[in-house]
């Protein structure tokens, strides 16, 4: 049964806020700026290398706070990356899933953009 009006005007907006905070399925460039140390994590985190990213802008300016992503691609300190939010942030660790909702899958060489 479909569900009633209100309950799916609820429904919608409380999805369309939640993606809007944390996007999932869209790569976004961010600069790698500072590393995670954890001694004691999941074991699903064995190896995994944390990494703090700030997001960017087109014009290459900080955009909304930084956050832990997980590192598949050897980033480092400074580097422009790509970032992916959500369950796809786990593919390239595939077959373990770490429990990681960010993840670095590419280091950026170089991007421009035309007006």
């Amino acid at each position: 049964m479909p569900p009633s009006s209100a309950s799916w005007t609820t429904w919608k907006w409380r999805s369309s806020a939640r993606s809007a905070r944390v996007p999932t399925g869209h790569v976004q460039i961010a600069r790698v700026i500072g590393s995670v140390v954890a001694t004691r994590k999941d074991g699903n985190l064995t190896g995994v290398t944390l990494l703090i990213v700030q997001p960017l802008t087109s014009t290459r300016e900080p955009a909304g706070r930084p956050f832990v992503a997980a590192d598949a691609s050897g980033a480092g300190v400074g580097e422009e990356v790509f970032v992916v939010r959500g369950r796809e942030a786990t593919f390239p660790f595939h077959p373990v899933e770490p429990p990681v909702d960010a993840g670095i899958v590419g280091i950026v060489d170089r991007w421009d953009l035309e007006n």
